[in-house]
């Protein structure tokens, strides 16, 4: 899509209306920072806000793809590149983590160094346990995936289905009774976050303080602690703010 033209298009149809941006921006819920940007063609508007937007403006969801008003029945040339507009336009690279402004990758780096640490500090000291490298690596690959690669939000399809299964590239996440969507998918992403971090900096700390403090006890109890840990502390959270916001 030509954003210069939709933004033209959509700029002309408001004015139509005699609305201002913000009048428009305020009708579909969207600052008018957005609907500026648009008109700008520095952006064009996610696909949920497609056909409301073209209710409001008075046109077909056609039209507006085409940036262009039909008069009469369309070619079927012109319903092919509707079609082809259409998919490129829906799939559309999501935003990724590592394009948000927040301080996670440095919460990741130094979690990762403070894991990396705790694991040296447990071999000098106490030796480390076979169980704790496991969790530890799971946190490190799952904190990169969360802080840096996962997508910021959802295809569509998700807020009008319920669906249990996230799949994005490598990345697999399936959990029964529980369905993603735009409203808890952010909420379980910082769930992610936190558990890896929790986990990469935590577990060699407490290990080390328990391998000081009370060996023998923890010889006999590590495998337990650090499996309820490690899989109560990343499915627990999951559920709980997924139920919470879906």
């Amino acid at each position: 899509m030509d954003k210069q033209a939709f933004g033209a298009f959509v700029a002309g149809l408001r004015k139509e209306k005699g609305w201002t941006q913000r009048e428009l921006a305020d009708q579909l819920h969207i600052t008018d920072k957005a609907v500026s940007k648009w008109e700008t063609g520095a952006s064009i508007p996610d696909t949920a806000l497609l056909i409301p937007l073209a209710e409001l403006l008075g046109v077909t969801v056609t039209e507006l793809l085409l940036c262009q008003r039909q008069e009469k029945p369309m070619e079927p040339e012109a319903v092919e590149d509707v079609v082809k507009t259409a998919i490129r336009y829906a799939g559309g690279k999501p935003k990724r983590a590592w394009q948000e402004k927040g301080r996670w990758p440095l919460w990741y780096g130094l979690s990762l160094v403070m894991g990396v640490l705790g694991l040296w500090a447990n071999w000098t000291w106490t030796g480390i346990p076979e169980v704790l490298l496991t969790p530890v690596l799971l946190g490190a690959i799952f904190g990169a995936w969360f802080c840096f690669f996962t997508r910021l939000t959802l295809p569509e399809l998700y807020d009008q289905h319920p669906i249990g299964m996230v799949v994005d590239g490598p990345f697999r996440m399936n959990m029964p009774g529980l369905t993603f969507n735009n409203r808890n998918w952010p909420h379980i992403v910082t769930a992610g976050r936190v558990w890896s971090c929790t986990v990469m900096a935590g577990l060699p700390l407490l290990s080390l303080a328990l391998g000081l403090l009370v060996p023998a006890l923890w010889e006999v109890i590590q495998l337990w602690v650090i499996l309820v840990l490690t899989l109560g502390g990343l499915f627990i959270p999951f559920y709980l703010v997924g139920k919470k916001y879906q």
